[in-house]
């Protein structure tokens, strides 16, 4: 009996002196999820074989996951959003391009002296003008192209860290209801042997 208040008045000691910590601590801790799992459990104290993790440890540890989560969300959101408006630029200037394309072959047909807007243009002249605006437009094309292959990298990075992340909350609300449960049979043990005291005693 004397043992069981004696642990009972150490873990509420521990946990007023860890409380009464964790501002300075938590302010020396690595800002990443991976840093603040590997602070929680070099500030958890071992007793009998099991971890005890402060509770508000715990719960900035759970806000940190949540945060990173809706951020990755986001960030996906906006990525696609950026992938659906290139992908609508693409298409634009891949009808720009055949449009003028059309163009130089019905120019080609003609007679050297082309009239365009009222404005009469030689055949290489015209020519000339024509293929340059096919150049400028494949260049833009080529950019929209490029920029849009590192949007759908950055997308899956993103969703290969959200699901990592997922997986790794996931293994860890595991791993906390298993101890859960192991304390919980531990502690009605204790129970059982408390009463069995009780009933030699009398």
């Amino acid at each position: 009996m004397k043992k069981l208040i004696f642990a009972i008045i150490a873990v509420l000691f521990f946990q007023l002196s860890t409380q009464a910590q964790l501002p300075v601590d938590s302010a020396k801790a690595d800002p990443s999820l991976r840093g603040q799992y590997e602070f929680m459990l070099s500030k958890s104290k071992t007793i009998n074989g099991y971890k005890l993790i402060n509770p508000a440890r715990l719960a900035g540890f759970w806000k940190s996951v949540s945060d990173s989560i809706n951020q990755n969300r986001k960030q996906l959101s906006n990525i696609k959003l950026k992938l659906a408006e290139q992908e609508k630029a693409v298409t634009a200037l891949k009808a720009q391009i055949s449009g003028a394309e059309n163009s130089l072959a019905s120019s080609n047909a003609k007679l050297d002296e082309i009239s365009f807007l009222g404005i009469s243009f030689t055949k290489s002249k015209y020519n000339v003008i024509v293929w340059s605006m096919i150049l400028v437009l494949a260049a833009a094309l080529a950019i929209v192209i490029l920029r849009s292959a590192k949007f759908m990298h950055e997308a899956k990075y993103r969703s290969s860290l959200y699901e990592e992340i997922a997986q790794e909350y996931q293994n860890y609300k595991t791993k906390a209801n298993d101890k859960e449960k192991k304390l919980a049979r531990e502690l009605q043990d204790e129970r059982n042997k408390l009463d069995e005291y009780k009933n030699k005693g009398k």
